[in-house]
């Protein structure tokens, strides 16, 4: 998994009735675009991220 500063990741839920959670990438911390990440989730709380396998980076679109 490889991401930039900006990017979208999506973690989705993976036990019925988990919601799916959505994050701006705002450090990439591994070499090369490799993990960790600092997220910042949607509800405004930030997290050290290693993303599993139920987990997808959107690229940023460029305005």
């Amino acid at each position: 998994m490889m991401a930039n500063v900006g990017d979208r990741l999506h973690v989705h839920g993976h036990v019925v009735g988990q919601r799916d959670h959505q994050g701006e990438i705002i450090e990439v911390r591994g070499r090369g675009g490799s993990p960790p990440y600092v997220v910042r989730f949607d509800d405004g709380h930030e997290s050290l991220m290693y993303p599993g396998p139920d987990a997808i980076v959107e690229p940023a679109t460029a305005d």
